[in-house]
């Protein structure tokens, strides 16, 4: 049996399992190689790696896990978790379990484990708009502290999502003074236009309908009604969801944020369930996402969750 087994293995999860490799203490990490920041080209704002490919960065950080004999990568997705603190079950997509009366079959793996930490992160969920997919993480980015210093004083657009779109506004002033809003079919309600106006950060209306691009960060929003409208770079903030939902079968409790939700965690990350931590964009309140506070969270988890089982 594990000390811990983590399911995710991007920033957060291997921030937790550094952690407890550390106080030798025995982990699996689970991992399908799909980290949310795959499309970006590079990471910014992460101490002593700022500007480099985020999944070099994963790479790297491996290759130090494998000083530590305790902690055992694998590339498998969990499909399912049961049972309860010190006595947890994780079956793997390699595997499956069926169960009868008087009767149990198994097929691949079960791993056990008396803690678990979910880091799997999010999807975000790109809306169903020529170009918008193909330009996100590069064109279309949601993140003024990953992207912001790279462009800055540049055009910037901004696709309107709801009310915390105004303090976004706000927000990137630091960076540009050349902000356009796009409504993109929302109703800005009078008072926010007002502020915008007093901003000098026009407003267009009509629904996006196309994104053309153009290399690098250059973009060109389509609109339905009026001109088309180029910007040096699209900031967009779609809603997203848990890659997984693990979280739903064991019945964690969860929290509504404007782009999602998100698992519920005390100040010790640890979830609604005993025994069962969460880090990571999957647990973090916080928009924009951040690859910093990603690795904290799970070094927290890993720290807190050790802690747990000391005698």
């Amino acid at each position: 049996m594990d000390d811990v087994i983590i399911i995710g293995g991007s920033f957060a999860g291997l921030a937790g399992a550094l952690q407890l490799g550390r106080a030798r203490r025995k982990v699996t990490v689970l991992d399908t190689g799909l980290p949310r920041n795959r499309f970006a080209g590079h990471s910014h704002g992460l101490l002593g790696h700022d500007h480099k490919p985020p999944l070099d960065i994963l790479a790297e950080a491996r290759q130090q896990l494998a000083r530590y004999p305790t902690v055992k990568l694998v590339n498998a997705r969990a499909e399912s978790v049961s049972g309860a603190i010190d006595d947890f079950s994780v079956v793997t997509d390699d595997g499956e379990t069926l169960r009868a009366r008087r009767l149990i079959l198994s097929y691949g793996e079960t791993l056990r484990a008396r803690r678990l930490i979910l880091s799997y992160g999010v999807i975000d969920q790109m809306p169903d708009v020529p170009g918008f997919a193909e330009g996100w993480g590069t064109s279309i980015v949601p993140c003024p502290y990953c992207d912001g210093f790279e462009v800055a004083g540049q055009h910037w657009g901004l696709v309107w999502s709801g009310r915390q779109s105004h303090n976004q506004v706000r927000l990137f002033h630091d960076w540009t003074d050349r902000l356009t809003v796009f409504a993109d079919g929302h109703d800005i309600p009078p008072d926010i236009r007002a502020d915008l106006a007093r901003r000098n950060t026009p407003v267009v209306d009509g629904r996006i309908i196309e994104i053309a691009h153009h290399g690098g960060h250059n973009a060109t929003v389509k609109l339905d009604t009026g001109p088309n409208v180029a910007v040096d770079i699209l900031f967009a903030h779609p809603r997203n969801k848990p890659s997984a939902s693990l979280h739903q079968s064991l019945g964690l409790a969860t929290v509504d944020t404007p782009v999602g939700i998100i698992l519920k965690v005390d100040e010790r990350r640890e979830t609604s369930m005993p025994g069962i931590y969460a880090a990571g964009d999957l647990a973090n309140p916080l928009t924009p996402p951040s690859v910093t506070l990603a690795s904290s969270h799970g070094a927290m988890a890993g720290i807190f969750a050790q802690q747990s089982m000391l005698v």
